[in-house]
């Protein structure tokens, strides 16, 4: 099967939004990219991600700070952007995504406070102590089609191929670590190459390290930051996602994503309620 490019893809196709008006957008979102029937927090950062990036004067984000308001299903959805500052290196903007409940009611699902630039346009000077997570190579992984399925249906995992560190996959054989840690290598299963939209989604798109602690089910993403450091290389991608603290049914996640020139391309902060059930 040949590789699916950068603007015609699953991925692509999935967060299109079609505008409608200055500073309205027509998406329609599918049930390709849900976890228990609703539409992953990832996948929804980026839709809006992408509405910003086409109303803003600068394309690419740096910042993207998002409240989730009410589960989004898939359907007709309504994306309103406003500008909020423009500037040579920086612009800011906001966007709430609608949809329509049964009631007829239109009814807000997120709201985001976005700063975007220029990524090529940055320096090249990089001080870090961070370092890429070790964990074993692609082949010695497991995918998600080697144990059992994550609790609930977890659609989203066919648009993506995951390999798993096996050091943060006992919780699928009910040996969860306690440790709080889920690492995996991220490519899109169309073979499609990540760029810094797609970062949006690749911050939440892995199994919640709810689940290494023996915590399974529907983990609702409150609020998410992502910040976006530079443009991904071609290649896999390495995510290390870390949770230190659960208290008062709620819990952060930590993310950080590395490319395959050993980059830090992303990092993300997270709070989510405790897991539930999964909805009906």
């Amino acid at each position: 099967m040949a590789q699916a490019s950068i603007g015609d893809s699953e991925f692509d196709r999935g967060t299109a939004v079609t505008l409608r008006e200055p500073g309205v957008y027509d998406v329609q979102l599918t049930s390709g990219w849900t976890v228990a029937d609703v539409l992953n927090g990832g996948h929804l950062l980026a839709v809006l991600g992408r509405a910003l990036g086409d109303a803003l004067p600068h394309s690419d984000p740096f910042t993207v700070s998002a409240y989730y308001l009410t589960p989004s299903k898939p359907g007709p959805a309504v994306v309103r952007t406003e500008t909020v500052r423009t500037g040579r290196t920086l612009s800011t903007g906001q966007a709430s995504l609608f949809q329509t409940d049964e009631d007829g009611r239109e009814v807000e699902r997120i709201r985001v406070l976005a700063s975007y630039g220029d990524l090529a346009a940055l320096p090249d000077d990089v001080r870090t102590s961070a370092k890429p997570p070790a964990f074993p190579p692609p082949e010695r992984c497991v995918t998600t089609a080697d144990g059992p399925p994550p609790p609930g249906d977890f659609a989203l995992l066919d648009r993506l191929a995951l390999r798993l560190d096996p050091a943060t996959v006992g919780w699928a054989l009910g040996a969860p670590s306690g440790k709080g840690e889920i690492r995996a290598w991220f490519e899109f299963a169309d073979g499609r190459d990540a760029d810094a939209l797609s970062l949006l989604l690749t911050v939440d798109a892995l199994p919640p390290t709810s689940f290494d602690l023996g915590l399974m089910g529907w983990t609702p993403t409150v609020e998410l930051t992502a910040h976006i450091r530079c443009r991904p290389a071609p290649g896999p991608l390495r995510v290390a996602i870390t949770t230190r603290n659960v208290a008062g049914g709620f819990l952060e996640e930590d993310v950080e994503v590395w490319d395959s020139a050993d980059r830090l391309v992303s990092q993300a902060r997270q709070l989510a309620r405790v897991p539930r059930e999964p909805r009906d």
